[in-house]
């Protein structure tokens, strides 16, 4: 299969890979390379245009390898550089893009750069890579600052000397063993374009970029002021001193000048996809986009929304708008390795829809049915889509993990308040009934439940009104027809519980939220439904592609 070399992410769908939990092609129970490359075939026959892959790079996988102590070598669990390049090489074959994980906000404590720092002077060029600062106090027995970590309780680490007397403090906005990079130091801006030139010549397509708001930092570390850890991830303060600050700016404009210079090459532009939490009242969110800067983001809001059309009304209009002023292409997505399946989220009510795994009743049916529609709306947008792996199954958040199996650092970082992320991240099922379903030979990393083997890639494949069936027709009616491959949105009056758009001159997507039925247009055509129709009624929760003739 051939690859255009055109702006081809304005319009991709691309699929994340969380490297563990997708296939396990060595049979230890983790997933990896081998188990990447053995299902290439399914990937390109499911109809993606490329795959994000989480980072695969040598960590010691204290979260789940955003923490990295080499970004030019391959965890050992996950194989090989050589096998590594061989994959990148074959999903090419198949018509598939490879985007990957980077990790720019910090590196794993067991990073050569990180041990070296220790074994340094306070004043040393080592330290200056990072954030390390003596303690408030008479005894610099307090922290730099009131800072927190994402992940729960401080920012702040204090270092012990050989003799057990406490030294410094560095900063990890997320779990201690992730130092935070200093990116005021010219040597790591200089690392990490080096970084990506290694793999751009191994013909990677592009990166997504971890945390991609919170590289530039407030030169005084000044206090916040504010102590409740659920808001932090998100810069909903003016000013803030880590997150979202213009700074990052300048960077991205550097990186955007090392993936341009790759434009000659036979797969098309590189790219780069930010992962940017930014207030969604304002249009900073367009910022990282400028012509000169990066080239997509995800949209966030638009995940976050409830099953509500003046909500997700809202967060198109604003997205289109924002990102239109610069020319940029939205990217919508429905769930990642971060946040609850959107199975389970639509299956809560409306205020609960961002609760924390395990602690609110969910409907999985009404869930499964709002998701199948959600699919639809969010593929018949214009922008690029990303698909978490799982979502073309219908796999639900597993809410009900034992409690010894969770590896979420969250667990422990919120005194086990807090379950973490590792129930949208539970291995996938392939085949079979029998435990690991098909995902490896061996018990998978965590613990699968019975219920999955209904769902699993052999048991949808050969059912139409299955998630999987779903997703594939609606990738292949997606890639078919030239009026969903502009950027054009007209909305179309259907009801305020209704969201009806018509893209190009004759495809509209309607999609009933509300509780009564909706009549669809008598000379419609069906191109395809998330649910069957009946009469041309469209019913609650029911999405449909139509062609209308002019």
């Amino acid at each position: 299969m051939s690859i255009s070399s055109a702006a081809w992410w304005r319009t991709a769908v691309i699929y994340q890979i969380y490297v563990r939990s997708f296939a396990d092609g060595n049979g230890d129970g983790v997933g990896d390379i081998a188990g990447i490359r053995s299902r290439l075939p399914y990937l390109a026959e499911l109809g993606v245009d490329a795959i994000w892959i989480t980072p695969w790079y040598a960590s010691p996988m204290a979260d789940g390898g955003y923490d990295v102590a080499d970004f030019q070598a391959i965890a050992p669990e996950f194989g090989t550089l050589a096998e590594a390049e061989a994959m990148i090489a074959e999903a090419h074959e198949h018509g598939l893009r490879v985007i990957l994980d980077i990790v720019p906000n910090h590196t794993s404590d067991e990073h050569a750069w990180f041990r070296e720092a220790l074994a340094s002077d306070p004043d040393s060029a080592e330290r200056a890579r990072y954030w390390f600062r003596p303690g408030r106090g008479p005894d610099g027995a307090l922290p730099p600052n009131d800072w927190r970590s994402v992940f729960g309780g401080p920012a702040w680490t204090r270092l012990l000397d050989d003799q057990g007397v406490p030294e410094d403090w560095y900063l990890h906005l997320f779990a201690p063993e992730q130092p935070d990079l200093n990116w005021s130091n010219p040597e790591v801006h200089r690392e990490f374009e080096d970084i990506l030139r290694f793999w751009f010549d191994r013909g990677v397509d592009g990166f997504r970029i971890d945390v991609a708001h919170g590289l530039d930092k407030h030169a005084a570390l000044p206090d916040i002021g504010l102590d409740e850890e659920e808001l932090l991830a998100e810069p909903d303060i003016a000013d803030h001193p880590h997150w979202d600050r213009d700074g990052v700016h300048e960077i991205y404009r550097d990186w955007r000048r090392v993936a341009d210079s790759y434009v000659d090459s036979p797969h098309g532009p590189r790219v780069f996809v930010a992962e940017a939490w930014v207030r969604t009242a304002t249009n900073r969110l367009a910022r990282y986009l400028r012509p000169d800067e990066l080239h997509t983001a995800f949209n966030f809001d638009f995940l976050k929304c409830a099953w509500d059309a003046a909500q997700l009304r809202a967060s198109v209009d604003h997205n289109l708008r924002t990102l239109g002023e610069v020319g940029a292409a939205p990217t919508w997505v429905l769930s990642n390795h971060d946040v609850i399946r959107h199975v389970t989220r639509y299956g809560r009510d409306t205020d609960d829809i961002q609760r924390p795994a395990g602690t609110v009743p969910t409907d999985l049916a009404l869930g499964t049915v709002r998701a199948r529609a959600a699919a639809l709306l969010m593929l018949a947008l214009p922008g690029g889509a990303y698909v978490y792996q799982g979502d073309e199954l219908g796999l639900a958040e597993v809410e009900d993990l034992p409690l010894d199996s969770l590896q979420d650092p969250i667990w422990e970082r919120s005194g086990h308040r807090v379950r973490g992320r590792d129930g949208c991240r539970v291995p996938l099922p392939w085949t079979g009934d029998a435990p690991a379903l098909g995902f490896g030979a061996a018990a998978a990393w965590l613990p699968q439940p019975t219920e999955w083997k209904q769902q699993t890639v052999e048991v949808q494949t050969d059912d139409p009104t299955s998630m999987l069936a779903l997703y594939r027709e609606a990738l292949r009616v997606r890639r078919s027809l030239p009026d969903l491959a502009g950027d054009e949105l007209r909305w179309q009056a259907h009801g305020e519980d209704v969201l009806a758009f018509d893209r190009g001159t004759e495809f509209r997507c309607v999609v009933n939220l509300g509780s009564e039925p909706v009549e669809l247009p008598a000379d419609a055509e069906v191109l395809l439904a998330s649910a069957p129709l009946a009469d041309g009624v469209l019913r609650s929760d029911v999405a449909a592609w139509l062609r209308i003739r002019k």
